[in-house]
């Protein structure tokens, strides 16, 4: 009687077992078959963690790129308005339309860090057209050539990734060209600022 008892125990655990197999089966597979950006929000955007009895991690196996959910949905932290936008485009672009997309980025990321600096006014248009001491603090304003500027995709693009957040500026709230600047301009910059560093045609300084 003893071993009936355990050879039918023996019996209902393998059927359980078999059970459990094939439901972690369908599972599996149902992952598999999922599109993957249903896995990603699935997984909150969590990394994968590894199953407890199998000891493998759950990834996508269609072969379909997961794309990071919350680069996708990021938005501008500035929330600057129409002629605001417009503004820093155009000042970019004037000033350093000859430059790659991180010689864009810098002079943008020198205007709003204007913005955000209690010794300049709180509105990009306001710090572009700033006039102080009889003088414009952006040449293409004093010269013109802001005015004519056609703005590319590549300002765009420098610009759009400064408003989410990437600054490369190093704090930087001043520019210059060396090359192009008055001297007396530049013997105040070395004199009355801290340089920074230089990168394609211009060179970065802040307060000391």
């Amino acid at each position: 009687m003893y071993k009936k008892f355990v050879t039918q125990l023996f019996l209902c655990n393998m059927l359980f077992l078999a059970g459990w197999f094939c439901v972690k089966g369908i599972q599996v597979n149902r992952l598999a078959s999922m599109p993957a950006f249903q896995i990603s929000l699935a997984q909150n955007y969590e990394e994968p963690k590894a199953d407890k009895f199998f000891g493998i991690l759950k990834r996508a196996s269609s072969g379909q790129r997961v794309v990071d959910y919350e680069v996708l949905e990021r938005e501008d932290i500035y929330n600057l308005s129409d002629k605001d936008y417009e503004v820093l485009l155009k000042i970019v672009q004037a000033e350093a339309g000859n430059e790659d997309e991180k010689g864009k980025m810098l002079v943008a990321g020198v205007v709003m860090n204007r913005v955000n600096s209690s010794r300049f006014p709180n509105t990009v248009e306001e710090v572009v057209f700033q006039h102080k001491n009889d003088k414009y603090q952006f040449s293409p304003v004093a010269n013109g050539s802001y005015y004519s500027v056609k703005v590319s995709e590549e300002t765009k693009e420098a610009v759009g990734r400064v408003l989410k957040g990437e600054d490369m500026t190093e704090g930087a709230l001043y520019f210059a060209a060396r090359k192009y600047a008055d001297d007396e301009n530049m013997k105040w910059f070395d004199r009355s600022l801290k340089r920074l560093f230089e990168y394609g045609g211009h060179e970065f300084f802040t307060y000391g």
